[in-house]
């Protein structure tokens, strides 16, 4: 159930970041795409990811014990679908 909330919500926050870029994207995001290739920028990233904790209640990337830095959508998905667990209890997609 966590991890199906963390999904809709990182892919909706993630969308809304590519829009906010000017990136046109239609339908779902690949897990493939190379996030230096989506659009975003570093800038942007941040934002996101800020976003995202704020969302969330949670930041995978501080919860880690060893940094893992994502180079796909999927991989970036997979991250936060990992400490899916740390979802604050309020949140709903």
């Amino acid at each position: 159930m966590k991890s199906e909330i963390v999904k809709k919500i990182v892919e909706r926050e993630f969308l809304g970041a590519l829009a906010q870029s000017g990136v046109d994207v239609e339908g779902e995001i690949s897990a493939e795409i190379r996030l230096l290739d989506s659009g975003l920028d570093s800038l942007g990233f941040a934002i996101l990811v800020t976003t995202l904790e704020d969302r969330l209640g949670y930041d995978p990337f501080t919860l880690m014990e060893e940094a893992v830095y994502p180079q796909t959508y999927g991989e970036f998905m997979n991250i936060y679908l990992k400490f899916s667990d740390h979802l604050s209890a309020d949140v709903t997609a």
